[in-house]
C-alpha cells in the first residue's frame, strides 16, 4: 500500500509539470503573436478602410539600390536592362505599393553634347510613358544647362529614370521614396473630426436667438471652417504627390568646362626629374644645379591635346624638357596628368613665368571650341651666396659692377643738373653788367 502511494505521487507531479509546460507554451505563443502584431502595427496597421497606415518611412537610393517595402515583400523588378544611361548606374527597384501611399521623387544630372536637343528628347520619352513636362528653366552660353521637372505615374517611375538616363552620360542620381500613409490617415481623421465640429456649430448657430451667441458662434465657426479647409488642402497636396511621381532632370553640356592645373616645384640636383615633384618654397646656393618640376593635370571634364608650354624666365619650351611621367604629346583625359622637368643652374633669384596651353577635344578627337584652354603659374626660386673667399673672376666681376654703378650715378647727377645750367650763366651776366658801375664808383 505504501509502495502504491509512492508510485502515484510522481505521476501527479509529472501531470502537473506537463500542464504547466503547456500553459507556458501557450502564453509564450500569445506573447510572441502580440509582439509581432505590435511591431507590424508600427509599419502597417489597417485603418478600417482597406488601407494600411505607416509611420512615414522614407527610403532613399542614390545608385539604384533595392528597397524592400514595409510589408517585407521583395522589391519589384524594374523593366529593361540592368544599366541606366552611360554612367553604369543600376535602375532603382521600387517597393511594392499595394495598400501604401508613397511619394516617389528623383533628382538626376545627365551630361549631353546638345542641351536643347536632349531636352526635346527627354520630353518625348516622358510623353511616350504618359507623363508630362511640369516646369523648365534653361540657361545659355557660356555654360548651357536646362532643368526640367517631369510628372509620371508611379508605376512608370523606373522606366522614366532609365529612359532619361540613357539620353547622355549619367553624372548623378538621387531617388527617394517617402511613405506618407500615416500622415494621410491622420489628415483624414482630423478632417472628419473638423467636419463634424463644423456641422455641430452650424446647428447651434441655426438654433441661436440672441445676438451675443450668434456672434460668438459665427466667430468660432469661421475658425473651424478655416482649419477644415487647411486640412483638406494638405490632404490634396499629399494625394497629388502620391498620384504622380516627380523627376527633376538637369541637363549639362558634356564638354562645357575644360580646365588645366599647373603645379611647379623644385629641388637642388640634376637627376632627370627622378625626384619630382619637389618643394614649392626652394632656396639653393648660387650656381647650384637645380631641377624645376612641372605637373600638368587635366582638371576639366573633357579631353585635352596639343599641349604647349613656355617659360620666358627659364627660356625653355615643352620640347626642351625631360619627360618624367605621362605623355605630353598625346591626349589627356579628365583627371590624368603628366610631369616634365627642366634642369637649370640659377645665378640669381628667379621667378618663373610658366604658361601651358592645350586644345579641348571630344572622345573622337574633334576640337571643341575655337580657343585653347590656358593656364599660367609662377615659382620663386631663391638663391643665396655660399660665402668664402671670392675668386679673381668674381672680384673682377664685382669691380666691373661697381664701375658701372658709378657711371650710372654720374649720368644720373648730370641729368639732374642739366635743367639748371642757365643759373650760373645768369649770375655771370649780372656780374659783368655790374662791374663797370662798381669801377666808376671806385674812381669817384
Amino acid at each position: 500500500m505504501g509502495q502504491r502511494k509512492k508510485n502515484r505521487i510522481p505521476a501527479r507531479v509529472l501531470a502537473l509539470v506537463t500542464v504547466l509546460i503547456v500553459v507556458i507554451a501557450a502564453c509564450s505563443g500569445d506573447s510572441g503573436g502580440d509582439s509581432f502584431e505590435e511591431v507590424s502595427g508600427d509599419i502597417a496597421t489597417d485603418d478600417g478602410a482597406g488601407r494600411a497606415a505607416s509611420t512615414g518611412t522614407t527610403v532613399a537610393a542614390s545608385t539604384g539600390e533595392e528597397m524592400d517595402d514595409a510589408d517585407g515583400d521583395e522589391a519589384a523588378p524594374s523593366d529593361g536592362d540592368d544599366s541606366l544611361g552611360e554612367g553604369g548606374v543600376t535602375p532603382v527597384a521600387l517597393p511594392n505599393q499595394i495598400g501604401r501611399d508613397i511619394i516617389f521623387t528623383a533628382d538626376m544630372t545627365v551630361a549631353v553634347t546638345d542641351v536643347g536637343a536632349a531636352g526635346d528628347e527627354a520630353t518625348r520619352e516622358i510623353d511616350r510613358l504618359g507623363g508630362f513636362l511640369f516646369g523648365q528653366r534653361t540657361t545659355g552660353s557660356p555654360n548651357p544647362s536646362s532643368v526640367l521637372t517631369f510628372k509620371v505615374q508611379p508605376e512608370d517611375f523606373s522606366a522614366a529614370l532609365e529612359a532619361l538616363g540613357s539620353i547622355g552620360e549619367l553624372r548623378d542620381q538621387n531617388v527617394t521614396a517617402s511613405d506618407v500613409t500615416e500622415r494621410i490617415v491622420d489628415l483624414e481623421s482630423r478632417i472628419q473630426t473638423a467636419a463634424a465640429s463644423v456641422e455641430r456649430l452650424r446647428g447651434l448657430l441655426a438654433e441661436a436667438t440672441d445676438i451675443e451667441s450668434i456672434v460668438e458662434l459665427e466667430s468660432e465657426l469661421l475658425v473651424r471652417e478655416t482649419e477644415l479647409e487647411t486640412l483638406r488642402g494638405s490632404l490634396r497636396t499629399l494625394q497629388d504627390q502620391v498620384s504622380l511621381a516627380t523627376i527633376v532632370l538637369t541637363l549639362t553640356e558634356a564638354a562645357a568646362n575644360p580646365q588645366l592645373a599647373v603645379a611647379i616645384s623644385a629641388y637642388p640636383s640634376h637627376d632627370s626629374g627622378m625626384s619630382c615633384p619637389g618643394q614649392v618654397d626652394v632656396e639653393v646656393e648660387t650656381g647650384t644645379e637645380t631641377t624645376v618640376c612641372f605637373d600638368i593635370t587635366n582638371a576639366g571634364d573633357t579631353w585635352l591635346t596639343d599641349f604647349e608650354m613656355r617659360d620666358s624666365v627659364l627660356d625653355v619650351e615643352l620640347d626642351d624638357l625631360v619627360v618624367v611621367f605621362g605623355d605630353p604629346s598625346g591626349s589627356l583625359e579628365p583627371g590624368d596628368s603628366f610631369i616634365v622637368a627642366a634642369e637649370v643652374t640659377p645665378e640669381r633669384d628667379l621667378r618663373t613665368q610658366t604658361t601651358v596651353t592645350a586644345q579641348a577635344v571630344d572622345e573622337e578627337g574633334n576640337e571643341i571650341g575655337s580657343r585653347p584652354v590656358s593656364r599660367t603659374e609662377t615659382l620663386f626660386l631663391n638663391t643665396v651666396d655660399p660665402g668664402g673667399i671670392p675668386t679673381f673672376a668674381e672680384g673682377l666681376e664685382a669691380s666691373w659692377d661697381l664701375l658701372v654703378r658709378i657711371g650710372q650715378t654720374l649720368v644720373l647727377v648730370l641729368g639732374a643738373l642739366i635743367p639748371f645750367f642757365w643759373v650760373p650763366l645768369l649770375v655771370w651776366i649780372v656780374w659783368r653788367m655790374r662791374r663797370p658801375a662798381v669801377k666808376a664808383e671806385a674812381g669817384e
